[in-house]
């Protein structure tokens, strides 16, 4: 196999020397790396890994043994290729019982490991690549304007139209995000202990921060913490993202108002912006700054939309119009959700999206449209601008 036929392929590397030289050998592969005493990653590897390599002159002879033992154990165990030189009987009768392993002694050239995983990969399907994933961001031009509503009630509504594609709600609100209140989930995304090694937040990872939070939509959420955006880094964010479009088809998020080291990263990578702003003045001419400075800051990015939320059914009242409302904005706005307050308190309330305690609400109605309209072909015309 040259480096491009191992595209895809998951592969745990147990000895931190030998790294280098695996990424060498299999370039296109997605790697792991284990300290040589950390043995229990072999435990449990997950459910993708095909390939494990591990430098058995840098773990202890008894645990390795037992690993491996472990290991052979388990149904469809992935393939192992050991390395060293002198390897003792123990070791290498360990290792005959599983279905797929060699030995390779060193010294040896990263094309010799290439080899040897050639030959045990040979008869494996190499997994599909993934599909990239939709990133749908929401976010709100002013405090306690719904923004984050609208996200749940837009992952739900993907969630009850993708089939068998997986949709994540991420609330990016780490500090003080109510997406898990919202739902009546588990907010177990450890994001600031994640940090400290950015590299190791994989699928594996994402799977054990993410919460169900109804049918087909899981919810990766933080702790609340009012320093967590000090202890979060950029790299660790998108690295989440990064694991997340490998994992999801659809991802929504709720992203902070206040401006971050990565809130441009995550922008740039945004299929749709939606910038929620209510029918008041400083909401919308903030709603009004932030698409502009969106559109400087990202001039080839997706074009921000704006959702105008908590519009009156009513013919006479305070609010402006929409005539006035789009006047203020000067463009447009691309959307908008009618006001129902009790069928929104009542949802948050009893835990759960508007749509599942009261799917008659205008407010779900007005969601379900927007969805089906950003969801069609030939809303791909407004996403990139030249």
């Amino acid at each position: 196999m040259s480096t491009e036929a191992f595209q895809g392929r998951h592969v745990l590397v147990v000895g931190e020397r030998l790294a280098p030289v695996a990424q060498e050998a299999l370039g296109q592969a997605h790697f792991e790396v284990a300290g040589g005493d950390q043995l229990d990653a072999l435990g449990s590897p997950h459910a993708g890994m095909e390939l494990i390599l591990i430098d058995a002159e840098v773990a202890d002879l008894t645990a390795l043994v037992g690993a491996i033992t472990a290991l052979a154990a388990r149904p469809a165990a992935p393939a192992v290729i050991l390395a060293g030189a002198h390897l003792p009987a123990s070791l290498v009768r360990a290792l005959m019982k599983l279905a797929r392993s060699d030995v390779i002694e060193a010294p040896f050239t990263s094309a010799d490991l290439a080899r040897a995983a050639s030959a045990l990969l040979a008869d494996v399907a190499a997994p599909p690549a993934p599909a990239n994933a939709l990133c749908w961001t929401v976010v709100g031009s002013v405090g306690g304007c719904g923004a984050s509503t609208i996200a749940v009630e837009i992952a739900t509504a993907l969630a009850q139209r993708a089939g068998e594609r997986r949709v994540a709600l991420v609330d990016l609100n780490l500090a003080d995000g109510a997406a898990a209140a919202y739902l009546g989930a588990t907010a177990n995304m450890r994001l600031a202990e994640a940090s400290a090694s950015p590299e190791r937040i994989d699928a594996a990872l994402l799977g054990a921060f993410a919460a169900r939070a109804g049918d087909g939509l899981d919810l990766l959420a933080a702790p609340r913490d009012a320093r967590a955006f000090t202890k979060v880094s950029q790299t660790a964010v998108c690295r989440l993202l990064e694991v997340a479009c490998q994992v999801y088809d659809w991802i929504v998020i709720d992203l902070p108002r206040h401006h971050q080291s990565w809130t441009l990263d995550v922008l740039a990578g945004s299929d749709e912006i939606l910038v929620v702003s209510e029918l008041t003045v400083p909401a919308l001419l903030a709603a009004r700054a932030m698409a502009s400075e969106i559109e400087t800051e990202l001039p080839t990015g997706a074009a921000p939309r704006i959702i105008l939320n908590r519009l009156a059914s009513r013919v006479f009242g305070p609010a402006p119009s929409l005539a006035e409302a789009e006047k203020a904005l000067q463009r447009k706005a691309d959307g908008g959700v009618t006001s129902d307050w009790e069928a929104a308190a009542a949802s948050a309330n009893l835990g759960g999206a508007i749509s599942h305690h009261r799917p008659r609400s205008k407010i779900v109605r007005d969601i379900g449209l927007l969805v089906d309209r950003l969801s069609q072909p030939h809303a791909a015309a407004h996403k990139r601008r030249a």
